[in-house]
């Protein structure tokens, strides 16, 4: 098939997950084509797939480049230059009315139009989707899609309360190349680390306030307070200055390593010890599944779709999101029992393999697909 994927550019999982399943698709024989505002942060140079990138001039009558209704011109451009049997959108705002917009546009040209697959990812519902600026115009062009899809049940749930979407929404959870995303310690950055051989604490994410920086950092704190620890922020973001600030008035700044985006997270998780992911909401919680695909013990919040990913004492830690007295204890014991944290670790990669692996997951998507495209001779 000819498939379109429409993502964002930046480090978030909506496009993680997107440039993943692009990859994914081209390698199984699909011709792919990525459109976004850039190139997106993991997306690599492989056959059968295309960037396409979408320009937004600037003009002095507007406020703000008008980039809905460029992404929607684009998006017919490469339907009718590749003959796209697919446009999937990723992240409803606005690239579920993008897609919408431009099947318009090719079905009163006559021209052939592609299926649309909609795939919301989290906070283009729990956020941006139900800001009441937004709420009406987001439902309806969900509801305008073929095929909409969410990644956790807890997320189709929030569609459907906050939005009152229409459509039948299917769960399709994200995944992982389980052959890429796996435990492979890189000589001597464990040692860079953490030089008197201390455990790493390592925290991951767009360092935007649903994750909760500041309790990242007073767990970090308490577990300080009982042992030796090195503290690993991985990412950017507006709150990433919050937390060393935090992490100075408490004396830490020595044991702290910040190291911004990365391409591939799978060294610095290969030399971790425990992922500290406190958030007030994750749809999903892909820092999650990466770091249990790499066998690191994770400590969460118990809320969203991560009790659909973790269960609590069997593959990780579940905890209320201002329980941070448990997450401490959490973090504390899995340090300090060698046989807790194989135990943990074995039944999450266990787990990662059984459900959340390309080959179980993009399957999914291509029945999804076949169910809008003519079978070919």
């Amino acid at each position: 098939m000819n498939v379109g994927i429409i993502c964002y550019a930046s480090v978030g999982g909506s496009g993680v997950v997107a440039t993943e399943l692009a990859s994914a698709l081209a390698a199984r024989g699909h011709d792919v084509h990525v459109l976004s505002s850039e190139t997106p942060f993991r997306l690599r140079d492989e056959p059968r797939l295309s960037f396409h990138k979408v320009d937004a001039p600037a003009y002095p009558l507007f406020r703000e480049p008008q980039y809905l209704l460029s992404l929607a011109t684009r998006i017919v451009q490469v339907s009718r230059a590749r003959a796209l049997d697919i446009v999937h959108a990723h992240y409803a705002v606005p690239h579920a009315a993008a897609a919408y917009l431009a099947r318009q546009i090719m079905a009163d040209s006559g021209r052939r139009v592609p299926g649309i697959v909609t795939t919301l990812h989290g906070t283009d519902i729990t956020l941006v989707g139900r800001d009441p600026s937004y709420a009406e115009t987001v439902a309806y062009c969900i509801d305008q899609a073929d095929i909409v899809t969410a990644v956790s049940e807890s997320l189709k749930a929030d569609t459907y309360r906050a939005l009152k979407v229409k459509r039948p929404i299917e769960v399709i959870p994200n995944f992982l190349d389980c052959d890429r995303h796996r435990r492979l310690p890189v000589p001597g950055l464990r040692e860079e680390l953490a030089p008197n051989g201390e455990p790493i604490i390592v925290h991951m994410s767009n360092f935007r306030p649903v994750k909760r920086v500041e309790t990242v950092v007073e767990i970090f704190r308490r577990i300080r307070q009982q042992r030796p620890a090195r503290l690993l922020l991985v990412g950017d973001g507006p709150d990433l200055g919050t937390a060393q600030m935090r992490l100075a008035e408490n004396g830490l700044q020595d044991d702290v390593d910040v190291r911004g985006e990365l391409l591939d997270v799978t060294p610095i998780l290969s030399a971790s010890d425990v992922l500290l992911l406190p958030s007030a909401q994750e749809s999903f919680g892909l820092a999650a599944l990466e770091a249990m695909a790499c066998e690191v013990p994770v400590v969460a919040s118990r809320v969203g779709g991560l009790p659909e990913v973790i269960e609590h004492g069997r593959t990780g830690f579940l905890h209320a999101p201002d329980d941070v007295q448990g997450m401490t204890a959490s973090a504390l014991s899995v340090l300090a029992d060698p046989e807790l944290r194989a135990r943990i670790t074995q039944e999450a990669r266990q787990t990662v393999g059984r459900r959340f692996c390309t080959d179980v997951v993009v399957p999914l998507y291509e029945a999804c697909y076949e169910r809008l495209t003519p079978r070919r001779p």
